[in-house]
């Protein structure tokens, strides 16, 4: 478990519903290896799990859900829907049942469009539908741009409560996370620690700031997410890396260091082709 001094607060979405302030991302395409993170997370103290129909393992994710001792009410579950350039609110409709189907439950808590392809209005009057129907608790997107939630804004009757996106040191994107928090929306920083790219861990700069606060360069950089208004997704194998990178809300960075760790930023994804 994570450690009783470990609290992992909760953020209000504009829904009056709650997210924990960091979750578990369970990008993990071996549906086994799925399961047992997941199993391994809710064990440790997660309680935001985020998995989506493009990896392959809801049905593994929902398993060790169900199979998990805490009860399903204290798990905020989200997972996505892969659209395609055809997709329409029916085809989105399809998938968000579906999604129900493998995950083996009555209502998912939170559903994202993963990518703005296709009919992105229809696709978004599905889940509104599906929300109303209450087989969705809270929706919101992934991958969307100012200019696209801006597009979404003018159709749509229930707002994103949040904005999954591409975030960590070396592509921080501040304005569309600034942008986000104005319009009401929490964002969500996937592939926080860069899938250790471009030697995250040793960096000089993140290096220092970890060691002035006797933390490490995960817990940094995880930190840095929750005081700019992200909601980090950490994804690990390990019980003890979990354990680590939830144990982040007993410190605070200066603006000082969250303007050194600003500075890094590269100005471009590091998934161009995704």
């Amino acid at each position: 478990m994570i450690s009783p001094e470990t609290h992992i607060p909760s953020v209000t979405l504009n829904d009056s519903s709650h997210l924990p302030a960091i979750g578990f991302g369970a990008m993990i395409y071996d549906a086994q290896t799925a399961r047992t993170a997941v199993a391994d997370a809710i064990d440790t103290g997660y309680r935001l799990i985020d998995t989506a129909e493009a990896y392959h393992n809801e049905e593994a994710v929902g398993r060790a859900i169900a199979d998990s001792r805490v009860p399903r009410g204290q798990i905020t579950l989200t997972t996505k829907v892969w659209p395609s350039p055809a997709m329409g609110y029916d085809e989105a409709r399809a998938h968000v049942l579906a999604s129900l189907g493998r995950l083996g439950v009555e209502r998912i808590d939170l559903v994202l469009l993963h990518e703005p392809y296709g009919d992105t209005a229809a696709q978004w009057r599905a889940l509104e539908d599906l929300r109303d129907e209450g087989k969705i608790r809270s929706i919101g997107v992934s991958n969307y741009d100012a200019s696209q939630l801006h597009q979404l804004l003018q159709t749509a009757r229930v707002r994103p409560v949040v904005d999954q996106i591409e975030s960590h040191p070396w592509f921080n994107q501040n304005a569309l996370v600034d942008e986000c928090l104005r319009l009401g929306i929490v964002p969500q920083a996937w592939s926080a620690l860069a899938e250790g790219r471009n030697g995250i861990f040793t960096n000089p700069v993140l290096a220092h700031i970890a060691a002035a606060h006797t933390k490490s360069v995960a817990q940094v950089v995880l930190r840095w997410d929750v005081q700019r208004g992200l909601v980090p997704l950490a994804k690990s194998t390990h019980a003890a890396r979990m354990r680590e990178n939830a144990d982040i809300f007993d410190f605070t960075l200066s603006n000082e260091e969250i303007d050194r760790i600003d500075g890094l930023d590269m100005g471009r994804s590091l998934y161009p082709g995704y």
